[in-house]
């Protein structure tokens, strides 16, 4: 069951109070998948979560370079940002060339994954799946899984 918001500040209002929850695992990088159809907000909802969590940087789309890395302050539970877009991507093997195991082995890092289907063979059980439905121009559910 998922929340429906009807405003992009509802929107970004929901993005801060989940980035406000998260907290580092002690077995790895926390995982955070985002899915829906183009459009649906899976880059708005990183860049506001990106915002709440002391991102001074512009947070852009990785689409063309597939990945980007943000240092977060300190006092922060995560020491990085790790923002990857995987839709170019055509099967899991891909994400090697990211160094996406490394990255997942470090419990600092909160990795943020746009379009999980296209490497969904490569992924290991999500900390939290984010799935974005399009109800209207405006309307978005929000449905948040935790693994």
């Amino acid at each position: 069951m998922g929340k429906t918001v009807n405003t992009l500040a509802e929107f970004e209002m929901e993005a801060v109070r989940f980035s406000s929850l998260l907290s580092p695992s002690e077995k790895g990088a926390t995982l955070v998948t985002l899915s829906g159809e183009l459009g649906a907000g899976k880059t708005t909802f990183t860049q506001t979560a990106a915002r709440a969590l002391g991102v001074e940087e512009t947070v852009t789309s990785p689409t063309f370079v597939l990945e980007k890395i943000y240092l977060l302050p300190e006092g922060k539970p995560f020491k990085r940002l790790v923002h990857i877009d995987a839709y170019r991507l055509e099967q899991g093997s891909d994400l090697a060339s990211l160094g996406f195991d490394e990255l997942m082995r470090d419990p600092t890092n909160l990795i943020f994954l746009e379009w999980p289907e296209k490497v969904v063979d490569a992924l290991p059980s999500p900390t939290i799946q984010i799935i974005l439905t399009v109800e209207s121009e405006d309307s978005r559910t929000i449905s948040i899984l935790y693994g």
